[in-house]
This record gives C-alpha cells, structure tokens and sequence, in this order.
C-alpha cells in the first residue's frame, strides 16, 4: 500500500511512496505523531538525481526487515532537499557540526520537537568501509532514547543553541578593494595549476569564482590571462578542463553535477538545471572578454541542451536528469569501444572510426570500469577529424535508444530564473532570438502559475502549484533574471516584474541586523531561522540579492536597493576575507559595489520601435562588460528612472552613457558609443 508520500508532488517523495516505511512528509503531523508516540524523529532527507539516495533506498527503505524496525522504533519523515531547502540548510548545518561532513541523502535524529541530537549521511545495511549498518544505527539511537534521555536532551539542546549562535548579528564593515584584492588573489591560491578549478577531487564546476576573475579581467582579448589582476590561469585551464572532460556530455551537451576525479574525466553523473545555466553564462562571458570560439559553442550546445532536454510544455525547466539508469549510474553516457565502433560503421563512418575513437579517447580497455566516457583526449587544441559531427549525430541516435535515466520534472523557480538568464543573455548577445523567446515563455511561466491563490511567488510546479512559498533565492535569483531579461528585451513589463519581486523580498526577508533571512516573517518556523551564506554550487540568496539589488538600484538611482545591499556586504564581508571559495559570487556583488558602474540609456525616435536601439545595443554588448546596466525604449518612455529625459536627436536613436546618473553627450554612432566605451571602462 502506498504511504503517505502518495499524495505529495515532489517526483523525489513519489519515489518513495511505495516503501513498506511509513513515511510522512515535513509537517506538523509528523511531529504531533512524534510526541503522541514519544519517540524520536528519523529525518531522511535527498533528492531525485542523487546516486546515492537511490542505493540507501534499495538496501534499506525497500527491505522489509530495515523498514518495520524503521517504523517500530521512530517516526520517519522523508524531504525534498529541492522543495525544502530551509529544512535541509539547518539539518545539514548541523550534522555537519556533530561529524564534521554532510552530504546527501542526510540522515538525522532529531527529538520531538525537531532539535537535532544525531545525524550522518549514507548508512550501508551492513557495516563496512568504516561505517555501521543501518540496522545498528537505529537500534543503538532507539536504546539511547530509552536509557539517556537527559544525555541526549543536553546534545538537542547544544546543538539547537550552536546552530543559533551561528546566525547571531555579525558587525562589520563592507570590504575594501584592499580586501577585495586580497581575497581574489587567496581565491588564485586554491587553484589547481594542472586540472584547473579549486582544490583537489572530487570537483564542483565553479561558476562563480570564474564569474568572478572574468569579471576582474583575467581574460585578455587574446585569449590569454593576466595573473597580475586575478585568474592566474586558472580561468582558461579550467573551462577547457571542463569543457573537455568527461564531466561534459560531448554528444548531447550538458554538464554533470560533479567530477569524482582531479581531472574532470569520471563526472557523477547526474545533470542539474542550474549547474548548466550557471555554465553557458559562463562560457558566454569568457567568449565576450576574449573571443575564443570554443567557449562560445559550449555555451550554445549547454542552451541547446537545456531547450531540447529540460524544458516543459508550458515553458518552463525540469529540475535535474537522474545519474542511474537500469539501476547503474552511468549507464545512459558510457560505451564498449566495440559499440562505439559497431554504430559508426553502421552510418557508414567506418573509414573516420580510428581518428573519431581516437579523439574522444575510447579504448578496448576503457577508461571508467571496463567502458569509456567520452572526453576529448587530446584538450582543446586537438584537431578535430572531419566525420565528427557526422559520429555524434550518429552516436546520439544509438544512445537514444537506451533506457534514459529518470528526469525529476518539477519546476523550481530559483533554477528557472538562472534558466531565464542564461537565455536572455546569451538571446541578446549572440543574436539568438529563440533563446530570447525561451527565456520570455519561462518568465511568463514563473510570473503567471508559479503563484499560489494569494498571489506569492511559490518555490516548485508540477501539474500545478505546489503548497510551498518561494524562498529568499527564488526571489533574488528571479529579481536578477528579469533585469537581465529587460535588459536583453527593453521589454518594459519585465523590468517593473523584477521591481516588484525585488520589493517583495525586502519587505518580507529583510534581516534588521543585516542581509537577509532564508525563509519570509510568514513562514514555518523550524528550530533556527537562518540566512544562506555559502555560494557553492550555486550563489547563496543572500550574494544574489546584493548582486541583483546593485543592478536595480543602477537603473532606478533608488537608494533603498543600495542600502539593502550594502548591508549584505557590511554582514558578510568577513567570510568572504576568509572563505572567498564559499562565497565568490558575494565577491561579484563586492566588486560590483566597488567598481565605476557605468549606465546606458538608450531611446529610439517616437514610433520607431526598439528596433531602432539594434546596432546601439549591439556596441555594448560588443564585449563583456560587467559593471554596466542598460536601458531602452522610445524617447518619453520614464520606466525605469534611467530612461526619464532620455530623448533621440535628429530623428536618430542616441546612447547616454551615464554614471551615477550624470551623462555624457547623447552619441548616435555605434562606432562612437563602442569607443566611449572602452575610454569609459579605462579610466
């Protein structure tokens, strides 16, 4: 019989609807249960795309044995880590403080009124490599309960005040560009000078501390890096590394999550929506600062990805592509040489097959346990043979054939508004106007039924709204997103959208001692209301606000937007001097904050339409330039505040090039505004 999961939307819960455990979601019920029962909580908490998750369920949320235990002895709730995020941000920050590791699925004990008192990650069903049995684990926690309550109410009780001392109010000053510097150059101190990125195995894509050297220049017009202003090298070795690992999915396009290894080569196989849109702007800035093709064509096969693999019928983005199929991980991307070859001989390549093997480094002794991922053996200057697009084409359609991995297809608003982003960005800046329409119909997607019946933006979507209020992230990331879709677009609807969201997260998620709180004053109150600090992998809510707050209060003058920022910067900065890994994109939003920001205001002549703006627009986004916001419209148009004034002169669209609000000459040239430009960005 199915439990109580049945009901739920979550494609990660329905998973496990049909255990012999009792589960019940997150809710009050379950702790009216606990107490009713008095006995502990058994909080189990994953998500759909995670390896691991699957095998904790098949060894013990599956066995018979391990689940009547499992209800006899607690009451077991199981969370969506994508859907809760405050409930896994707490659980795991405090696992992480009783062992000094987290990860997923969490494992965690928490007494009945959900203080945490024992956790872990993944328990086998037998002990092994160091770990104890599940069955163990369960037994020793129940006994505990009956025999050393006192003992166990004193750790829920510790843990419950760390866990609060941890968001207390933090003094402090916004950084400096003296510890902006210093920060960037520690950042460059934690890279690995062979692989690239951060650190050693296993390696997360690192999207915004390369954001955040691109940012600062590390890219020069050649292609190459200037280690006396941040980078290093680490900017261009690492989207190569990648790019060329196996961590890239070089037939279908795409990132996986992770890499287990230094050298990118073995990913974990699983495919997240927001790893990918976080990448392809990446790629994009790197093409823009640089010009180096490569990097734009994996931003576009990263896009092209995403629209033909993720995207729903309404407009909308899937969250994420399981790593498993047919019960392996992996099994979906990996190949024989002997099937490899078979398939290119069989769509007539048979003469390319040696140089295309050899390319993507396939072998008859394989690579990863008998079999071989895909990866450009030779790195980014290996010549490609003639028939490759021939073999991918060719190779994709055989794959297609194969038991595809499961898709979680819930809607996250958070990771469509990186989505919306990384399209409108890139729609604008390569002229890629089915991008650009992308990104509109997932804008209108998130605005329009991505609201529960009060109007709140709500966190996921499948088959309708889901009964959860968007968090501070959703609201930041979105906020962010719609500028940018307005900047692409001048679309004047998404710019006041943006306002609104951005208003709404103020007033709702404002902390009075700084920043902002993870969850809004209306929402469920679990045992510590917190903030999100850490932006890997993937900007923190708290970095995002800042960042989308600066860009806002640039285009409006509002002051309001730059206190709420600066107030991030002021609580946060002293992470960011130590831990500028953990929190690179709070760097963006610093440096950001220290840069001259430049704004451009561009107006058509009256009835001209913003097809007239075309080649304006075109100078400014002729390069990467990351401390400027653009504006556009017909002359009288006063949305935002940057465009009030703004007029065309002598029948001609005109550029302002602005800062602070106080503007240059109006320029009509395209080829001028280019030059005023890069004079502007060298002073």
């Amino acid at each position: 019989m199915p439990n109580r999961l049945a009901s739920e939307t979550s494609p990660y819960l329905l998973q496990h609807a049909g255990n012999p455990v009792d589960w019940y979601p997150w809710g009050p019920e379950a702790m009216e249960a606990a107490r009713a029962r008095d006995c502990p909580i058994l909080l189990s908490v994953g998500y759909s795309a995670c390896h691991w998750c699957h095998v904790m369920e098949r060894e013990s949320f599956e066995d018979p044995r391990t689940a009547a235990l499992m209800n006899e002895l607690f009451v077991c709730i199981k969370v969506d880590r994508e859907e809760r995020p405050d409930v896994d941000a707490v659980y795991m920050e405090a696992v992480q403080s009783m062992t000094g590791q987290g990860g997923w699925p969490l494992t965690a004990f928490l007494d009945t009124d959900g203080a945490p008192f024992f956790g872990g990650t993944y328990f086998p069903p037998e002990p092994r490599h160091g770990l104890p049995g599940f069955a163990m684990v369960l037994e020793a926690v129940a006994e505990s309960w009956r025999t050393r309550r006192e003992q166990i109410e004193g750790t829920a009780t510790r843990i419950r005040e760390r866990l609060q001392s941890a968001t207390a109010p933090r003094g402090g000053e916004p950084l400096t560009p003296a510890d902006l510097e210093a920060a960037v150059r520690q950042l460059d101190g934690f890279a690995d000078e062979r692989w690239g990125g951060f650190g050693g195995a296993p390696k997360f894509p690192p999207a915004s501390s390369l954001e955040l050297l691109i940012a600062r220049g590390a890219l020069t017009g050649d292609g190459r890096e200037d280690a006396g202003r941040g980078g290093g090298g680490i900017v261009e070795r690492t989207l190569d590394a990648m790019a060329c690992g196996g961590i890239h999915d070089q037939l279908g396009g795409g990132f996986a999550r992770y890499a287990v290894d230094a050298q990118w080569l073995v990913p974990h196989f699983e495919k997240m929506l927001y790893d990918n849109a976080l990448l392809a702007r990446a790629y994009l800035h790197a093409w823009q600062a640089s010009g180096v093709a490569r990097w734009r064509t994996v931003c576009e096969r990263t896009l092209d990805w995403m629209l033909a693999e993720m995207r729903g019928p309404e407009g909308g983005f899937f969250s994420a592509l399981d790593a498993d199929s047919e019960g392996e991980e992996g099994r979906y991307y990996v190949w024989s040489a002997d099937e490899a070859r078979a398939t290119l001989e069989s769509a007539g390549l048979g003469g390319e097959a040696d140089a295309v093997l050899a390319y993507w480094g396939v072998s008859a002794r394989g690579n990863w346990e008998g079999r071989n991922i895909l990866n450009v053996a030779g790195g980014p200057h290996a010549e490609a043979p003639a028939a490759l697009d021939a073999a991918r084409a060719a190779l994709l359609r055989r794959r297609s054939e194969r038991v595809r991995p499961g898709l979680d297809d819930k809607r996250i608003c958070s990771w469509n508004a990186l989505a919306i982003a990384a399209l409108a960005d890139a729609g604008a800046v390569l002229a890629r106007p089915d991008y650009l329409a992308a990104a509109r119909a997932a804008a209108e997607f998130v605005r329009e039924r991505m609201r529960d019946s009060e109007g709140r933006l709500i966190r996921t979507w499948k088959e309708g709204a889901a009964p959860i209020r968007a968090y501070l992230e959703d609201h930041a990331y979105l906020t962010d997103a719609l500028v940018v879709l307005y900047e692409a677009t001048f679309e004047r609807r998404f710019f006041e959208a943006a306002r609104e969201v951005a208003d709404t997260m103020i007033d709702r998620f404002a902390d009075p001692a700084g920043g902002f709180f993870t969850t809004a004053d209306d929402a469920e109150r679990l045992i510590v209301r917190r903030g999100d600090l850490d932006d890997h992998p993937i900007p923190s809510g708290n970095s995002a606000a800042a960042f989308a707050l600066l860009r806002l209060g640039a285009l409006t003058g509002e002051r309001r937007y730059g206190e709420h920022a600066e107030s991030v910067l002021a609580r946060l900065g002293p992470i960011a001097v130590r831990h500028p890994h953990a929190v690179a994109h709070l760097l963006r939003a610093v440096d950001l904050h220290a840069a001259r920001r430049r704004e451009v205001a561009l107006a058509a002549p009256a009835g001209a339409g913003i097809e007239a703006l075309a080649e304006l627009a075109r100078a400014v986004r002729s390069t990467l330039r990351p401390h400027l916001v653009l504006a556009g419209g017909e002359e009288g148009e006063e949305v935002p505040e940057l465009m009030a004034g703004r007029h065309a002169v002598d029948g001609q669209a005109a550029a302002y090039v602005c800062e602070r609000f106080t503007c240059r000459a109006p320029i009509t040239d395209p080829g001028a505004l280019a030059e005023a430009l890069a004079g502007a960005d060298s002073d």
